[in-house]
């Protein structure tokens, strides 16, 4: 849905997905940086990740924490899973969420799982379909997420009633 503003008032937990060593080389040397993406959520459909980086890999966590309660957003579930099926796109990365019935569990992969057991869905089937790369997965998982609407949403939006929407 939109943008959640109030991450302080939240019980969050958090969740590390990636963590990058990177260098630098220069004239002295190799200067070595961390960056780490992380996953907040509160297990009640409110999910954000962030992208902390740091000379050493503690800042960079407490950096991607910090970033991620700034990109909160909410999550329209039906339930324990989601209103319906889509997929997320962002650059070369591509995810399939399809909501599943009861008792399914979470069928996705290491770095879409974190993201959806923090945001508090249970029964859901997700898959990469392009780049696996763990940042674009995040940012591609995200998007897909910010899209659902549940058949009020639409319903509210159109401005007609929930069973028009229906058929």
């Amino acid at each position: 849905m939109a943008n959640f503003k109030g991450a302080s008032e939240l019980e969050l937990q958090e969740q590390l997905v990636v963590l990058n060593r990177v260098s630098k080389t220069v004239k002295g040397g190799r200067i070595a940086r961390f960056a780490a993406i992380m996953i907040v959520g509160d297990g009640n459909g409110h999910v954000g990740f962030g992208l902390g980086k740091a000379a050493e890999v503690p800042d960079a966590i407490r950096k991607g924490i910090d970033d991620a309660k700034k990109n909160m957003i909410t999550v329209s579930l039906n339930g324990l899973t989601i209103p319906h099926e889509i997929i997320g796109e962002y650059g070369a990365g591509k995810v399939l969420l399809k909501p599943a019935a009861p008792g399914t569990g979470i069928i996705a992969g290491g770095t879409v799982r974190t993201i959806l057991t923090l945001a508090g869905i249970k029964n859901i089937r997700a898959k990469c379909l392009r780049s696996t790369n763990p940042t674009n997965v995040v940012k591609a998982t995200f998007e897909g997420l910010k899209a659902l609407r549940t058949v009020e949403e639409v319903a509210e939006l159109r401005g007609i009633s929930v069973e028009k929407v229906k058929g």
